[in-house]
Parts: structure tokens; sequence; C-alpha cells
């Protein structure tokens, strides 16, 4: 089937396959002001403790290359900045320029120059040469993404042999608070939207895009035929959140 013939998900509604990537461009540059404000107030905090985990388990070594896909405002490229120091260099990458733009001046504002790039990239085609990267992050965008197999061979692609995946993604949460979880979802967040960010049906699509997203064991089975060894996740917070990583051997 041609791509002009499929559908996806965005959200609970199915829309045109070339569709989904400009919708989720739309949303983002709605929301990307208020964006670092209200990742704070929509998890109390907490998703600073889901990125710091994610953090401790790159390996990276000062004088190495990372890359993060789908990166915002840049929690995680800055993390990685750190990590591999002066000699090393850090790509933070998005599809959406009004996003990109916040991670860039925050990283600038930072004293974060020379060592770090900021580029407009597709997470389906990621414009690197193959085995370029120690390590490849995404935190909370795969589940934005139209062909999410896709984006995950071209992350694997762009991998150095030996090089770690880690995605960071909201997935599908323990039946014990599961009913919480969903009132939280649907009734508070599109509230907290429409007070901080003025956009309430940015935020009551990025809870629906929760709910259509993979569950924990199979994301863990399309890392696997991505190509990656040793996949395994860690449930965070309850299965709120998992974190996926794999190995290019």
């Amino acid at each position: 089937m041609s791509n002009s013939n499929r559908t996806v998900d965005f959200g609970f509604e199915k829309v045109a396959w070339d569709e989904k990537a400009k919708r989720v461009r739309s949303v983002f540059a709605s929301v990307a002001g208020k964006y670092d404000v209200m990742n704070d107030l929509m998890s109390f905090g907490v998703h600073r403790l889901w990125k710091h985990f994610t953090l401790s388990l790159t390996g990276l070594k000062p004088g190495q290359r990372a890359l993060d896909v789908a990166g915002g405002s840049g929690d995680l490229a800055l993390g990685m900045l750190r990590q591999v120091g002066r000699s090393g260099s850090v790509v933070l990458s998005d599809i959406n320029p009004s996003m990109l733009e916040v991670g860039r001046d925050r990283l600038l504002d930072l004293g974060f120059v020379g060592n770090v790039e900021c580029l407009v990239a597709d997470a389906e085609h990621l414009p690197f040469d193959d085995n370029s990267f120690d390590c490849v992050t995404i935190g909370f965008g795969l589940r934005n993404v139209t062909d999410k197999d896709a984006a995950l061979r071209s992350m694997h692609r762009v991998l150095k042999p030996g090089g770690q995946l880690l995605v960071l993604e909201f997935s599908t949460p323990a039946a014990p608070i599961k009913p919480l979880y969903d009132a939280y979802s649907f009734k508070v967040l599109p509230v907290l939207g429409r007070l901080v960010a003025q956009d309430a049906a940015s935020y009551r699509y990025l809870a629906e895009s929760i709910r259509m997203h993979p569950d924990q064991e199979t994301l863990l089975g399309m890392v696997r035929a991505a190509g990656f060894d040793m996949a395994r996740y860690h449930n965070l917070s309850g299965g709120i959140v998992a974190l996926h990583r794999g190995y290019k051997i």
C-alpha cells in the first residue's frame, strides 16, 4: 500500500499518513514557548528524574559524540554535553524549528558553543553518515513519529558499533494506577494546557498520543526488529514512563 492510501493515529483520530508530521509540527509550534513550564507542572517535576536516570545510563565518555533526536528544549542534550566534555560533541535535532530554537537558545545561554550543533531533522531519515554516534537518545518524541519502525532503523544506522540507543517515552502504567492516571490525563492536562499555554487541544492530543503508543513489550519487539541487541526496558513511576535500551553490535 502506498503512503497516499495509508492512515495513522493522530491521538484518537485517524489521519492520512502524510498528514501526521504536519499536524505534530503544528502542535509543538503552539506549545514551544511554554513547553518546559508545562513539563514541570504536568509531571510535578518528576520528568527531571526520568531524564536523570536516562543520562545515568548513556555510558558516554569525554571526547565521544552523541545525538539527541526530537530533543526539543534540550534536557538530554545538555546532560550529554556535560558527559562528553569540550573534547566531545552533541547534535540536538528536532523536526520542529520552534522547539529547536528553544533548545538552541537555552544551550547558548548556558555557554555551550562550538561542540554542539542544532539541526532540523526528521527522525525517520536522519541526515548523518552511518556509524556516526556513540549514543543516540530520543525523549518523549517517538510516539509523535509517523513511522516508528523507520525511525528506529534510522537511529540504528547512525550509531557506531557498540553504541547505545535510549528511548524514554510514556508507556502503559500498572493496572492499580491506571484509572487515576487516565482521569488526570483527560481531565486535568487539557485544563492546564488552556490555563498555562492557552492551548487545551494540543495537550488533549498529547494525552491521546500516549494511549496510542505501543506498550512496553510491543516497543521492545520493535527495538529488536530494528536490529538492536541486548534490548530491554526499565519501567519508571509504575510504568507511566519506560526507558527502552539497545545496542548496535
